[in-house]
């Protein structure tokens, strides 16, 4: 190896010195471009990674001018080579080398720290992506910052409801929360006025004392995060360290479930000897219901102002989040409809959320199909377009074989069932619609060829062919508002190209999002939030931003039909088609 390395030096130097003579014969007044320093490492057949590395060092010190050695993106490069062909380990020395050569360079451990995270080795890779926004606080890898919050804080304190921080830290962390929503998320103020957030940011400033605790800080956080109206970027993980923290006595003893404007007890829970199961609750210590519930949507971060998502959280997390908007108050006391006097509640000493917002009544998979028997129907059950990367192939698969057999059965008529479906891949959602979709259509507007993210999903913005065997019967969607991200984007295409029949309530999101979210922290109280950081949006770009997808047939379920488990939108979905 050492000949194999003097040959190539040797046949370097005698090259250099051609080119150099025929550039002084030619009077040549620019110079020549040096060489690639990554090439030259790569011209080592069998070399092990440290025989390439002191060829590098060998060439630095007898060819100085000939090689580019300057440019970091040499190395970087090369070093991604070695990762993308599975070698890692050669990988992580490739950096450390470039770490060596250009030790101020923020780049350099960010690509260091991603080779120790693709080896699991946690520690190395926090520490690299640590000294990179070290060297470089304001750069917009917010990748590291993703990395950091989720593995250095996996373990979240819940035992800090009560305590109190200085004032300091508090305005500290309020000014960082504000200026990291507004520097990171795209669109900061599509729907909130520059004016009106920093309005609201000041009016809650102004609410910071010495006395407020972890708790009271955290609900003014959730509130400025939720006026960006954006489904993507909010406090926690959907109010998970709200829900950790509260203790016991203070939560609401009641399930209740918001259905048309009207809050009705779903469970009684410890209180069943009070309250009877469907009875109407209009107000909570003395405050009209409908007064919590504006206080409660105001921190509940949603797409637009799309409300049927704020009011499925509402009845996923009831217990928990009316006493934040009471100021957790230490009892509780209802008022029912039809009855005088109001009836004190006892508190919980234990509970375990069981509140089912959507499950499917046909299915407990993810994906399947099952057949009505009327032998035309079939009802296709998405409940998420979860499948990134690899796992697109078994959606792909699924939707092949689910088509076969709606030609071989000779359907007619088809239900896709996306309740629930909070989202995904839009390569999911956009090999659905090539089945469903009898024109061709392009799913993602505003294709920047420049932009690296979209040159790696060029297809996402050119126009997608249906497929051989696109569905050619009669198709229904019946939808909710939990539905978000991807499904909005899915739904928005149905109904901007008219594919069929929408039944439900209005979705949860629609044509336009903020999405691929990175997960932040207040500094000084722990805080996580996360916050949309690119723009994503589908080609029916004449539906209204601020609103959900509207169903062509809005149908609720009841609170008996809740209580009794049946599917009322589905039943409306089968007799429609009869009646057809």
């Amino acid at each position: 190896m050492k000949k194999q390395i003097k040959f190539l030096l040797q046949l370097s130097l005698t090259i250099s010195l051609i080119i150099s003579c025929k550039s002084n014969q030619e009077n040549q007044a620019t110079s020549k471009p040096k060489k690639s320093i990554a090439e030259a490492m790569t011209a080592l057949p069998n070399a092990t990674i440290d025989e390439t590395i002191d060829y590098y060092y060998t060439l630095k010190k007898e060819q100085p001018d000939s090689y580019n050695f300057n440019n970091e993106n040499e190395l970087d490069s090369l070093g991604f080579e070695y990762l993308d062909k599975g070698n890692t380990k050669s990988a992580i020395e490739i950096f450390k080398l470039l770490v060596a050569e250009f030790p101020d360079a923020f780049n350099s451990y960010n690509s260091l720290a991603y080779a120790y995270f693709t080896d699991k080795n946690e520690e190395l890779a926090i520490k690299n992506y640590e000294k990179s926004l070290e060297l470089n606080p304001d750069n917009d890898n917010l990748y590291a910052e993703d990395f950091i919050n989720k593995s250095k804080y996996k373990k979240y304190d819940a035992t800090r409801f009560y305590k109190i921080y200085p004032l300091e830290y508090y305005e500290q962390d309020l000014d960082e929360l504000a200026r990291r929503l507004t520097e990171v998320h795209p669109n900061p103020y599509k729907f909130i006025t520059k004016e009106a957030f920093w309005k609201l940011v000041n009016t809650k400033k102004k609410l910071l004392t010495e006395h407020i605790t972890f708790s009271e800080f955290i609900w003014i956080c959730s509130e400025i995060v939720a006026s960006m109206n954006c489904s993507h970027t909010f406090v926690g993980y959907f109010f998970h360290q709200e829900r950790k923290m509260i203790p016991m006595d203070l939560r609401f003893p009641l399930e209740v479930r918001l259905i048309n404007n009207a809050l009705y007890v779903s469970d009684a829970l410890i209180n069943e000897n009070k309250v009877k199961v469907k009875e109407e609750i209009i107000a909570i210590n003395g405050i009209p219901f409908e007064t919590i519930k504006e206080k409660i949507y105001k921190h509940i971060s949603s797409q637009g102002y799309i409300e049927t998502s704020k009011k499925n959280f509402l009845n996923e997390h009831s217990t928990t989040i009316i006493p934040y908007a009471l100021d957790f108050p230490k009892s509780y006391t209802i008022h029912i409809k039809n009855r005088e006097e109001p009836i004190a509640l006892v508190p919980l000493t234990s509970y375990e959320n069981t509140v089912r917002n959507f499950t499917s009544y046909l299915c407990k998979e993810t994906l399947c199909v099952t057949y009505p028997e009327d032998g035309k129907t079939a009802i296709m059950t998405i409940g998420s377009f979860n499948y990134y990367g690899n796992r697109i192939s078994e959606f792909k698969d699924f939707m092949d074989s689910s088509f076969n057999d709606f030609t071989d059965k000779k359907i007619s008529n088809l239900v896709i069932d996306v309740r629930g479906n909070m989202g995904g891949s839009p390569d999911a959602g956009m090999y659905l619609l090539r089945y469903i979709s009898k024109e061709p259509f392009t799913y993602f507007a505003n294709y920047k060829p420049n932009e690296q993210s979209n040159s790696v999903f060029k297809d996402r913005y050119e126009l997608s062919q249906p497929l051989e065997n696109t569905f050619k019967g009669s198709v229904y969607f019946t939808m909710d508002g939990t539905g978000n991200s991807t499904t909005g984007h899915f739904m928005s295409l149905v109904k901007h190209l008219k594919l069929g029949t929408l039944i439900g309530e209005e979705l949860g999101s629609n044509q336009f999002c903020s999405g691929g979210q990175v997960l932040l922290r207040l500094p000084n109280t722990g805080i996580k939030y996360s916050v949309g950081s690119n723009t994503y949006e589908t080609t029916a770009t004449s539906l209204p931003a601020d609103r959900g997808i509207m169903p062509d047939y809005e149908v609720h379920q009841s609170i008996d039909d809740y209580l009794n488990n049946k599917d009322s939108v589905m039943e409306y979905v089968i007799n429609m088609i009869k009646k057809k």
